[in-house]
């Protein structure tokens, strides 16, 4: 079974393009917030162990189906020992992993913090001010663009999708990696 998995920072556009590729595929998507949302919601604050044990049912229930693939989007912080562990959890579940890492100006990001799409599918960021001064901390905070040569996955793609219309990223990940 094949795992797509979309890396980047903040509104860099991991949700978008994989709503895009699952159009063009028969990949199904599995974005960060389909667990986040309904767990801040239920408790009214982010728990990050519930929403890793959700997560979890997910992808073991659906390495047993027959299906063709998932997408999951993520934000990989590289100087954090726990997202190695987890990517590296996640990765061994799955027969073909493919690593697409999205990079874009925090500028860029900022402007698409605020997307019709982004709000309607992520409630916890339609405090639009709240949320630019988060991604501006988590930028600050973590590293989330790898190294040359940090990612550990043979099938590995690095797009900037500053000036690409999603269309185009999801159908350049679709013929790169002949999905």
């Amino acid at each position: 079974m094949k795992l797509v998995l979309i890396i980047g920072a903040g509104a860099v556009g991991k949700m978008t393009v994989g709503q895009e590729l699952s159009k063009i595929t028969d990949l199904r998507l599995f974005h960060n917030h389909m667990m986040i949302e309904p767990v801040v919601d239920v408790f009214g604050y982010f728990k990050g162990d519930t929403i890793l044990k959700l997560r979890d049912i997910i992808f073991e229930d659906f390495v047993k189906s027959n299906s063709y693939g998932m997408i999951h989007t993520l934000m990989w912080a590289f100087d954090r020992k726990e997202d190695w562990e987890y990517v590296e959890n996640l990765t061994k579940k799955f027969d073909e992993v493919y690593c697409v890492e999205l990079i874009a100006s925090q500028e860029i990001r900022l402007e698409r913090n605020k997307t019709e799409n982004r709000l309607n599918q992520k409630p916890t960021k339609r405090d639009v001010e709240v949320s630019n001064k988060r991604l501006i901390k988590e930028d600050s905070t973590y590293r989330l663009v790898s190294l040359e040569g940090e990612i550990p996955f043979k099938n590995y793609l690095r797009i900037n999708n500053e000036n690409i219309p999603t269309e185009v990223v999801a159908k350049t990940i679709k013929e790169t990696f002949m999905l």
